[in-house]
């Protein structure tokens, strides 16, 4: 490399740390994602699907060489209680139902059917900075 110019050290507009979720049936995990998060991306059997939510990214990639490995994630979204029911519609389990926290975020909790966690929240007022 001898043109001197600098290489990013990371694709252009992608942030530095990139959730990655290893999943059995990683295109349900996929559809699933667009149908709760309005995510965008598509699923690849020979590469990581890149989804993106909002202005994250999130890797998904079927199990193989890696076993799975599910997350716990908090995305803010437009509204907390349809994307809650949204995630409950697509076969999700509660964890918690939607209610105001002390911080300011109306938030619930669920579980989807490959394991990983999803706190859904909307900030909702100011917090105090208890």
């Amino acid at each position: 490399m001898a043109s001197g110019a600098a290489v990013p050290f990371s694709p252009p507009g992608w942030p530095t740390v990139i959730p990655r979720i290893v999943s059995d049936r990683a295109e349900g995990l996929v559809v699933f994602l667009r149908e709760v998060f309005g995510a965008t991306g598509a699923y690849s059997p020979h590469r990581p699907a890149e989804m993106k939510i909002g202005s994250s990214i999130i890797l998904i990639s079927d199990t193989g060489e890696r076993p799975p490995v599910a997350a716990f994630l908090y995305v803010y979204v437009k509204d907390a209680d349809e994307t809650y029911r949204r995630a409950l519609a697509a076969g999700a389990t509660v964890i918690e139902e939607p209610s105001d926290q002390p911080y300011g975020d109306r938030r619930a909790m669920v579980e989807d059917r490959w394991g990983n966690i999803w706190q859904i929240a909307t900030h909702a007022e100011k917090s105090s900075g208890a």
